[in-house]
């Protein structure tokens, strides 16, 4: 049914599948060959920033990224860090591994896994201030540095630290939509025109908070902050209907894509109100189908932060 609220942790929860169709392989097995250097014994150091409700860390242990690991993460929502110490617990429970608390955070304990975990509520500029000299092996951003001002967060990101580390950029989005079947050729291509416009206008304190076209622009600010790329690629979203229609809870997140282009476009004047509900009630209605086929293009990266000498 189309849902009568929405709620952002369930869309975190819902897209998770959406997500590990996406990520790009060949970016994920480079990132996995480099780890396997670390000298044997020795601990990872993961630092994830908006870390949500801890998807990508499971996904981290699900995939064996590696058998041992100190982990932060840090979300500025203080309900996403709160939630993901419930979804860690229960995804543990499911899957055979255990949990313990610690004095700071707890340990995700399983066979040939031991990652030791601390989640905090923190905006990262204030964080990055207040901890200047704190040393990571991998910084992790999923689905993140569209939604923050680029270039100068990036340039704070590898300035940050006491030593060159390694960098995970996925799902950053690439400025491409596409929603099928057409309604209405030339209403869906200004619809989806003036959703991307919206990423470009959150400004604040002078800043620009999004890009749509963070997937493409990434590859030359990396560059120019001094960092190396050893790999790159696609990481679209692909969502469509099978025989059982959407697998998992995509059919939610289907819902909560077109339920943000309402929110972000409701008031803008070069719309035609009444097409444009319209248009989202067909949308939703195509859900509940199973027809609706939606494709988002993004980018995945990993590389090297620049050089501490640099």
């Amino acid at each position: 049914m189309i849902p009568d609220s929405y709620s952002f942790l369930r869309y975190l929860k819902s897209k998770k599948s959406v997500d590990d169709r996406a990520l790009n392989r060949n970016v994920w097995d480079c990132m996995a060959r480099e780890i396997a250097y670390l000298p044997p014994g020795d601990r990872l150091k993961v630092f994830e920033v908006g870390a949500g409700i801890g998807t990508m860390l499971t996904r981290m242990i699900e995939w064996e990224l590696f058998q041992s690991a100190e982990y932060t993460g840090i979300d500025y929502q203080q309900e996403n860090i709160e939630h993901a110490q419930v979804y860690m617990r229960e995804w543990a429970a499911r899957n055979g591994f255990r949990i313990s608390n610690l004095i700071e955070g707890f340990m995700i304990e399983g066979p040939n896994t031991e990652v030791q975990v601390n989640l905090l509520h923190a905006d990262l500029f204030t964080y990055l201030g207040a901890n200047p000299t704190q040393s990571h092996d991998l910084l992790v951003a999923n689905a993140f540095l569209d939604l923050v001002p680029l270039p100068e967060s990036l340039q704070q990101l590898f300035d940050w630290g006491e030593k060159e580390y390694q960098y995970y950029f996925s799902i950053n989005y690439d400025g491409l939509t596409i929603i099928e079947p057409e309604i209405d050729a030339g209403f869906d291509k200004l619809v989806l025109s003036l959703y991307n416009e919206t990423m470009n206008m959150r400004i604040e304190d002078g800043f620009q908070y999004g890009d749509h076209q963070t997937g493409r622009h990434l590859m030359n600010y990396i560059h120019k902050e001094g960092g190396q790329i050893l790999s790159a690629g696609s990481s679209d979203w692909v969502v469509f209907p099978g025989p059982q229609g959407y697998p998992k809870d995509e059919a939610y997140f289907l819902h909560f894509i077109i339920h943000t282009i309402e929110n972000a476009l409701r008031e803008n004047k070069s719309l035609d109100k009444q097409q444009f509900a319209k248009w989202i009630d067909l949308r939703h209605k195509q859900i509940e189908r199973a027809e609706l086929i939606y494709i988002a293009h993004q980018m995945d990266y990993f590389g090297n932060s620049k050089p501490r000498n640099a």
